[in-house]
């Protein structure tokens, strides 16, 4: 994953944000967005987006003192998104094809953000424009051929709030699922606390990847996640941060 010029301004944002989430006062805000700014001055060009994203956020939680800025969003998303479930699954029991149905829920939940939304009927605009929508790029017979010869799954989870999506997904797979999470906060991503309140542990075997960064860096990575990432027949990886 290359990073451009373009992420510049997000880094800063996300830094901004977290500190903002909080109430850090201005002087703190200042000098996280300065220290940001030194840094991203400094970096190695080759580095990818979820590298400098995991400096970028452990400045704010050294700074702050404060290791999960976003947990009440997650707490917020995942209580959204539960009150979504019964809908869900009605939609996969009623379709004529389950598995691609479930499929697009799971897309769906990667494009909602949660923290930008007060309403479930505006979760629900988003569910529906994604199933009524063609997918940029159809891969599900490919992924339907690769589900069949595989013995187990490895499923690389994203958000929180976006996890339920994914249970509904887990739960018409055919095969054993194992559902990576992030290994502390980092940014909205789910944890092993936020994957349970999701109800992930009723459909899936959770591990986490041992590694607070956004994405799967696999060198910041447990042995355990890294020997399950290298063994495993069919992964799925969603989003940015997966």
């Amino acid at each position: 994953m290359r990073t451009y010029l373009d992420c510049y301004p997000c880094f800063l944002r996300q830094a901004l944000s977290a500190a903002r989430r909080v109430g850090a006062d201005e002087n703190a805000q200042v000098a996280i967005v300065g220290e940001t700014l030194d840094l991203l001055h400094g970096l190695d060009p080759g580095q990818s987006p979820p590298e400098i994203g995991y400096a970028v956020h452990r400045i704010v939680r050294e700074r702050l003192s404060q290791r999960d800025p976003y947990r009440a969003t997650k707490v917020r998303s995942t209580c959204e998104a539960l009150a979504l479930y019964p809908r869900l699954k009605a939609l996969v029991s009623e379709s004529a094809d389950p598995v691609a149905t479930a499929v697009r829920l799971s897309i769906a939940g990667n494009i909602i953000d949660f923290a930008q939304s007060d309403e479930l009927a505006d979760l629900w605009v988003t569910v529906e424009r994604v199933l009524a929508a063609p997918l940029a790029a159809d891969d599900l017979d490919a992924f339907r051929t690769s589900l069949a010869t595989a013995s187990a799954v490895l499923f690389l989870a994203d958000n929180a709030g976006e996890t339920v999506f994914d249970r509904v997904l887990i739960e018409v797979l055919p095969v054993p699922v194992i559902y990576a999470v992030k290994g502390g906060p980092i940014l909205n991503d789910a944890t092993l606390e936020d994957a349970t309140a999701a109800g992930l542990d009723l459909c899936a075997t959770l591990i986490d990847n041992g590694a607070d960064a956004p994405g799967t860096i696999l060198p910041l990575c447990s042995e355990e996640f890294r020997q399950a990432f290298a063994i495993a027949p069919l992964v799925i990886a969603k989003g940015g941060h997966s």
